[in-house]
């Protein structure tokens, strides 16, 4: 069989729904597939690249969530230009290490994640994964809610207005978008969680100091200990903000909607690449504007979203203000977007229906409702008077480090199976570096959780 034809079709293949969704698919792989045998001219090299991009780059500035955006500021008010900015490095290496093993798992079996787990282990441990992983999304998307309602305070607009529009957009590209033109509008906005990088830059930092952190030139002193409750928090939680349960789900069904296949794994590695990129450059950027301008703040480490963007006015000036709060919009927005989409395909894998952003919700109400319902739960969540931000921000980047051990537990074992994988399998190299940050998970949760409930025990 050829590697741009469609690959066999489950049971309901021939059902209009399935169809239906088919048929776009096969517009875009013809796309690509004539791209690929045109003449090899730059500009059809461009052409071809752009549409092999868009997975990689969505899971990793996603990542750069609202949630994510406040707490590389909290780490930076906490600890100033110091360890958590060259941190960033082996941070963004492990982020590439697991997502790119979803690329591989997707291209090959062309199945998502949560259909190879429910098919491959069985409905136990399927319904385990999928109820870990609606529960964090439910949870992670409130945080993204938090960065829309910071945000219109900041531009005077009422939450309970500027909520329900946000509600609406991201539901309304998932619903009524076709997969090309879902991606292309999520990539759109994504490529707005960038405007961090310029505004740290305004802000001349000390890029001598910076330096210095990567040179190891400060000892890398951490302020009460690499044990302290608070640096093991902060640990954890940018370690949650940098890979999460929901990024494996949506990468892999991504790659699968997407149509991408086996000679598609290299175009894709190199569109992580980019994602990671940005994410790393990113997260340094802001942690490097919250180190010079808001370190020694009292109760840094519980900043929230508002005293944050408020603090960073009053350093820098209302615009920077204004365009912190962008930002944070953008962060909350793209990655509602993103997490919103895992959660439909994840339960439309689980309830083996068609599930496809191709497909018109008319021929898909179980594929796109449960998804559409989750995210409203935390949309009205946020609509509430009295919500404790700062609490519920670092406690959903903790959780996600929380579940992450099981999530890439399962992934480990798919990406064993030469059944499925053959030649693709996982290297012995991969499998070590994979079980190593696993380790480091588990060892992360447990010294938090030590910490936590006995306070002098470490």
């Amino acid at each position: 069989m050829s590697v741009d034809t469609e690959p066999l079709a489950p049971a309901n293949a021939l059902s209009p729904t399935y169809t239906e969704g088919l048929e776009y698919r096969i517009r875009d792989r013809l796309h690509i597939h004539r791209l690929r045998n045109s003449k090899r001219s730059l500009a059809n090299r461009l052409a071809l690249g752009l549409a092999l991009v868009g997975p990689g780059l969505l899971v990793m500035l996603g990542d750069n969530d609202a949630g994510g955006v406040i707490t590389y500021a909290q780490t930076g008010a906490t600890y100033g230009l110091s360890l958590f900015i060259p941190l960033m490095v082996p941070l963004a290496f492990i982020a590439y290490l697991v997502q790119e093993m979803t690329i591989r798992l997707g291209a090959v079996t062309r199945r998502g994640h949560a259909e190879m787990i429910w098919k491959r282990y069985g409905k136990f441990w399927g319904a385990f994964s999928l109820v870990d992983l609606v529960a964090a999304n439910v949870l992670t998307l409130m945080t993204e809610f938090i960065g829309v309602r910071v945000a219109s305070e900041i531009f005077g607009l009422p939450y309970l207005v500027t909520i329900p529009l946000a509600f609406a957009l991201v539901t309304g590209v998932l619903v009524f978008l076709r997969y090309f033109t879902w991606e292309r509008v999520a990539l759109f906005i994504a490529a707005f969680n960038l405007m961090f990088v310029p505004l740290a830059l305004f802000s001349h930092p000390d890029w001598g100091v910076i330096g210095q952190t990567f040179s190891g030139q400060f000892g890398w002193v951490v302020p009460g200990g690499l044990v302290s409750t608070t640096f093991l928090l902060l640990i954890s939680a940018n370690i949650g903000t940098t890979i999460a349960p929901w990024q494996l789900f949506f990468q892999q069904s991504c790659v699968v909607d997407k149509g991408l296949l086996v000679n598609d794994i290299k175009a894709s590695r190199r569109d992580l690449m980019l994602g990671v990129l940005g994410m790393a450059v990113v997260a340094i950027a802001i942690i490097a504007l919250s180190g010079q301008y808001l370190h020694g703040l009292p109760n840094a480490a519980s900043l929230d979203d508002d005293t944050v963007v408020h603090a960073i006015g009053a350093k820098l000036g209302h615009g920077a203000m204004i365009v912190f709060a962008l930002g944070l919009l953008e962060a909350g927005l793209i990655a509602a977007i993103v997490i919103t989409a895992s959660t439909a395909w994840a339960i439309g894998e689980a309830l083996d229906v068609p599930r496809s952003v191709n497909v018109s919700p008319r021929r898909s109400l179980y594929f796109y409702a449960p998804a559409v319902c989750g995210t409203a739960i935390a949309a009205g969540t946020l609509m509430l008077p009295h919500v404790p931000i700062s609490f519920l921000n670092l406690t959903v980047q903790v959780i996600a480090t929380v579940f992450m051990p099981a999530a890439m537990l399962f992934l480990l074992m798919l990406l064993n199976d030469r059944e499925l994988l053959g030649e693709h399998v996982n290297s012995p190299l991969r499998n070590a570096l994979s079980v190593g940050v696993m380790i480091l998970l588990i060892v992360c949760n447990g010294l938090y959780g030590i910490s936590t409930m006995f306070p002098n025990a470490l």
